[in-house]
């Protein structure tokens, strides 16, 4: 009998007969490591700048480099989500919804490598990891449920008088840029996006700074999922360097604060003021397995209404 390291060690892994399974790795091969990048028009660009920036464990291990995403980049990734606006907001809203139960059906094919991203950042164990896999997955579907369905919620027939029906009819605002919250780097990410594409608008997304590879697979699910390219892009890299240029930029309709350091988020407030953004401001610890409702789909929507002749 050999010790830990002795001969007794050596057949550990073969098959019946010491015969090695023929899915087992070559003896000394090197692992393909993964390169991860940005997602922007539905493609996989590396940052334009070619800069990236170290990803580690909640330990201090390495894990990745992520893509540095620049100020050209955020405007390369608002352009794309401006040319798919037309297309993604006049599809029907029950379409919309089958879109988004296929990302959760894409995700559920990948819970092992989210769990593990999810386990790796935060470091809280395996049962835990999923179970927040889980929600993620989950809430796609309860957002895939509500696109057909929110705007009876919220629209009307007016009584007025004279002749006329009253119809208000909510509509989506146009490219909504979300800061993700860096806690929660998957089921807060899927809770800030979701809700904003349900409704018809397009995404500019900033992952979570300091946990941005569960973003990267989900932009991997999403590009398999039927979701039409530049319906949400997404960007690794500093939250403090890319909000500003997102909160600024004339042909964003809306941001989400929820990423947002507390020290900045009233500057940018202000800064989006100047192009009448409509603005989520930051709400402090938010409980993201919580029933979310429909309070982050109706602050990027507007309330058309319609006034048509009776009898004519």
């Amino acid at each position: 009998m050999g010790g830990p390291d002795g001969p007794a060690r050596a057949g550990a892994g073969t098959g019946a007969g010491g015969a090695v399974p023929p899915d087992a790795p070559a003896a000394g091969r090197v692992a393909v490591r993964k390169t991860y990048k940005l997602y922007v028009g539905g493609a996989f660009p590396r940052s334009e700048s070619g800069r990236c920036y170290p990803v580690t464990a909640s330990g201090g291990a390495h894990l990745a480099n992520a893509a540095l995403a620049s100020r050209k980049d955020a405007r390369d990734a608002v352009v794309a989500a401006r040319s798919a606006f037309p297309g993604w907001s006049g599809r029907t809203a029950y379409n919309r919804g089958q879109i988004l139960y296929r990302v959760a059906e894409m995700m559920e094919g990948r819970r092992a490598q989210f769990a593990a991203e999810i386990d790796e950042a935060d470091g809280i164990g395996p049962a835990r990891a999923d179970e927040l896999v889980s929600a993620a997955v989950d809430r796609w579907v309860y957002y895939a449920g509500w696109s057909d369905k929110v705007s009876q919620v919220l629209g009307a027939a007016n009584p007025v008088s004279g002749p006329y029906f009253n119809l208000s009819q909510p509509e989506p605002a146009g490219v909504v840029a979300v800061l993700a919250p860096p806690a929660g780097p998957l089921l807060g990410l899927v809770s800030v996006v979701a809700p904003v594409i349900a409704t018809g608008n397009t995404a500019v997304v900033v992952a979570s700074e300091r946990a941005p590879l569960p973003a990267v697979t989900l932009a991997e699910a999403l590009a398999t999922s039927d979701l039409p390219g530049g319906v949400v892009n997404i960007l690794t890299g500093r939250t403090g360097d890319l909000a500003p240029h997102l909160a600024s930029h004339a042909d964003v309709n809306g941001l989400d604060l929820t990423g947002a350091a507390p020290e900045s988020a009233a500057d940018l407030e202000r800064s989006a003021a100047q192009t009448l953004k409509r603005v989520i401001r930051p709400g402090g610890r938010e409980d993201w397995l919580a029933d979310p409702g429909i309070s982050r789909m109706t602050p990027f929507l507007e309330t058309k209404t319609v006034w048509h002749p009776v009898g004519m």
